[in-house]
């Protein structure tokens, strides 16, 4: 699991601009509340998988702990798939052209297309038939034409996102900053988030911190989760 740094100052002036506050959401009505997995899939977790991130398999266990306290508290899951389509209407021309090499670009094709062995989530995920699965073909769950997420998403209510997965600086903060950019608060969680390197990961976590998200460990979100199980709870709040 990544070792969390995030500096004193940063901490400091994330509370100044919150007017003292360590964080922005300790009431939740959890109906309007979904947890947001990021792309923990065979081919970014597994040993020897095409992107491997070996991070993620240590942060498992605090996934599936939100994904249960969630569904217990009547939240929402929704796992994401990073998925490769060349029959989507909207072409990713510049990534597939300039961004990577040609054999990065076949491995990727190879790994993400749809029905692929590494597509396929995690088979140590907690998925429960009433969780959400959404395909997209961005970084972002959030770019309109490549992914049915947020339409979904508004048609429950939903207004807060708790973001877990991987690539903490690729795919996990792309998708928290258009989230909340489009008006979603955001939790995003320092140690079920991973990708490469405790410097990425970090680097992440200070643009989250500033700007983006009220950053959480998992520890502390499941107390919020807790004291949040009803909207009469977030109501009273």
């Amino acid at each position: 699991m990544h070792k969390v740094s995030i500096p004193d100052d940063i901490v400091a002036r994330a509370r100044l601009q919150r007017g003292g506050r360590e964080h922005l959401f300790e009431i939740l009505d959890m109906s309007r509340v979904a947890h947001i997995i990021v792309d923990l899939q065979v081919g970014f977790v597994a040993k020897g998988a095409a992107v491997e991130v070996p991070a993620t398999r240590d942060m498992i266990g605090e996934v599936n702990a939100i994904s249960r306290a969630v569904r217990t508290a009547g939240g929402v899951n929704a796992f994401l798939r990073f998925t490769h389509d060349p029959d989507e209407p909207i072409k990713w021309t510049s990534n597939y052209t300039g961004y990577m090499t040609a054999p990065m670009i076949e491995m990727v094709k190879e790994a993400f297309s749809r029905g692929a062995r590494e597509w396929e989530l995690y088979a140590e995920l907690d998925v429960q038939p009433q969780d959400l699965i959404f395909d997209k073909t961005r970084y972002s769950g959030f770019i309109p034409g490549t992914c049915a997420m947020h339409e979904q998403l508004q048609a429950r209510g939903i207004d807060t996102l708790i973001i877990t997965g991987t690539l903490t600086n690729c795919c996990c903060e792309s998708t928290a900053r258009d989230a909340m950019q489009m008006g979603y608060k955001i939790i995003f969680v320092s140690d079920a988030n991973a990708t490469l390197s405790d410097a990425e990961h970090n680097a992440t976590l200070i643009s989250m911190t500033t700007i983006f998200a009220d950053v959480m460990d998992t520890r502390h979100l499941l107390g919020v989760i807790e004291t949040s199980t009803t909207p009469a709870l977030a109501l009273a709040g």
